[in-house]
Parts: structure tokens; C-alpha cells; sequence
């Protein structure tokens, strides 16, 4: 018999055990593996944080489900070693604030984002809850009782309902290509948010501050005319649009302040807040000179799109 000819012999392989350390020559890659997390060297645990930030980048900790939708924009900062630094205040509100934050590398030029903070249960309450939460449910019936009660239960899963609310309606929107800020992450009753603004962080005016031209005045309803056809589309209403939830950016509307995104069909009401959404805003745009007649036939077309008839 030839020795091309001969069986190969059956190699068998030692099973380790779970206390065996598997054998690894130091070299170049276990450096690259370790360059890689920005964080190594520093105690996360630590008030410290590099780079004069407040607090370390809250990106790498979150599920997937709590970060931006894809295709994600490439300004977005996700690097392990990057870490926040907190700007100032954009704007108060009765359910929550709005902070302006700086996300990057130590060392390298930031991007400037949206911090939206509800709350706590002591120091907001969202009035019209009931009358939103139509058509929502939530796992557990404890949970229900708790929420229409208001006990300080139902309180804390109102605050964090909003906050999660509002993420998901944000990338459901975006991706659905609406005119909105596009959401980087929610986590607990803080959404990070695209800012929509100048470079030197001054927020882009809300359409209430404006005075339009009529050629303005006519793109920024027909703008407005086609996010609401985004949301019938997916049969919702913004459910509280105003003049003062939309900024005005390149000339172009963005709608915000989506928490109370409306199921117009789930939600017995739906009809009603829809019908309010286009009244609202429409009575802002006749006060400039728009067509009386526009509004109708706006809420016709969202209506038939909303598949309410």
C-alpha cells in the first residue's frame, strides 16, 4: 500500500474544561482590540469623565430597540470612547425639557443633539393622558389600574409610556420619510434627538415666530400638507399640532413633539383629534392668507387616506 493510500488517523480533540484558559500569544491584535474601546484605562464607574464631558456617551450600553432606526445618518456618533457634554437649555415646557448636547471623541469636534427630558412625577403631569391613552394598552392590568388612578406607580410608567411613545412614532415616522428630527435613542424618559438648528446650536424657530411671505406661507402648508399625509398614511394624528410644534428649518417645516401620536382608527376619539390637528394649524395659516377653503379640503384627503371615510 502506497502512503497516499493509508487512512488518515482520527484526530481526536481534548475537550477543556470550563476553568482551562484558553492559550493566547500577547501581540498587535490584543493592542487593536483594546485601542478599539475608547473607555479603556478609565473607571465607567467614575464621576470622571475624559475630556471635560458630563457624563460618558449612553449609545454603547442601550438594546438595539432603544437606538435610532436604519439606515442611520453619518453624522451619528456611536464609538465606544465618546462622551457628552451638556450645552444649555433650548427649551422649557410642562411636560419636559429640552437640552442642547455635544456627543464626540475627546479631543475631536462634537455633534450637537436634542436631549428631551420628561419629568419626574413631582414636577410634571401630562393633563390630557386619559384621552390620549385611548386605544394603548399596556401588558398588565395592575399596570392600567395604576395609570388611570395616577398613583405614583402610574405616574413613573406615564413618564417613561411618553418617552418610548414618542421614540417609536419618531422612527416610524422617518423611516416613513416625514419631516421629522430623526430619533438617535430613548432611554428611560430621555430621548436624544437629531437637532434641528445652526452649527453654533441656535434651535430653529418654531413656525408660531414667523411671518411668511405668501409664497412662504403657501410652501410651508403644502410642506405641512404632506407630513400629515405621512401620518394618515399610517393612520395616525400628530394629535396637538399647533404653530408652536413645528420649527422652520431651511425653509422647510419639521414637525416635533410626538408623544400623543394618535391611532385616529384604535382610539375612539381619533376622528376628534384629527379633525382638531387640521383645524388648529389651518386657522394659523387663513390668519396669514391662505385659502379658507384649504383646511377642508386637507382634512377630506387625511380622512380617506386615514381610511375613516
Amino acid at each position: 500500500m502506497y502512503s497516499s493510500d493509508r487512512p488518515e488517523p482520527v484526530r481526536r480533540r481534548r475537550h477543556r474544561a470550563d476553568d482551562d484558559a484558553p492559550h493566547r500569544r500577547p501581540g498587535r491584535a490584543d493592542a487593536d482590540v483594546s485601542a478599539l474601546d475608547g473607555r479603556a484605562g478609565h473607571d465607567p464607574d467614575t464621576a470622571e469623565v475624559p475630556g471635560g464631558g458630563d457624563r460618558w456617551s449612553t449609545w454603547p450600553g442601550l438594546p438595539a430597540g432603544s437606538r435610532g432606526p436604519h439606515p442611520r445618518p453619518g453624522w451619528l456618533v456611536t464609538e465606544t470612547g465618546a462622551v457628552d457634554h451638556e450645552r444649555g437649555v433650548l427649551k422649557t415646557g410642562k411636560e419636559a425639557d429640552v437640552h442642547l448636547l455635544e456627543r464626540g471623541l475627546p479631543g475631536r469636534a462634537g455633534v450637537l443633539l436634542a436631549a428631551k427630558r420628561y419629568r419626574d412625577p413631582t414636577h410634571r403631569m401630562f393633563h390630557r393622558d386619559a384621552g390620549y391613552l385611548e386605544g394603548r394598552r399596556v401588558r398588565r392590568s395592575r399596570e392600567m389600574r395604576a395609570m388611570a388612578q395616577r398613583t405614583a406607580l402610574g405616574r413613573d410608567l406615564l413618564d417613561g409610556q411618553w418617552a418610548a411613545a414618542e421614540f417609536a412614532a419618531l422612527a416610524r415616522l422617518y423611516g416613513a420619510g416625514a419631516p421629522v428630527p430623526y430619533p438617535v435613542s430613548v432611554e428611560g424618559t430621555e430621548i436624544l434627538l437629531e437637532f434641528v438648528g445652526s452649527p453654533d446650536g441656535r434651535a430653529a424657530p418654531r413656525l408660531a415666530a414667523l411671518r411668511p411671505d405668501p409664497d412662504g406661507l403657501a410652501a410651508l402648508w403644502s410642506d405641512l400638507a404632506d407630513a400629515l399625509g405621512v401620518l394618515a398614511d399610517l393612520g395616525w394624528a400628530h394629535g396637538d399640532l399647533s404653530a408652536y410644534n413645528v420649527l422652520v428649518h431651511g425653509g422647510r417645516a419639521v414637525l416635533i413633539d410626538l408623544p400623543q401620536v394618535v391611532d385616529v382608527v384604535g382610539n375612539p376619539q381619533g376622528p376628534e383629534f384629527l379633525d382638531r390637528d387640521v383645524r388648529r394649524i389651518g386657522e394659523w395659516f387663513v390668519g396669514r392668507g391662505l385659502d379658507p377653503a384649504a383646511p377642508a379640503h386637507l382634512l377630506s384627503e387625511l380622512r380617506e387616506r386615514s381610511r375613516l371615510g
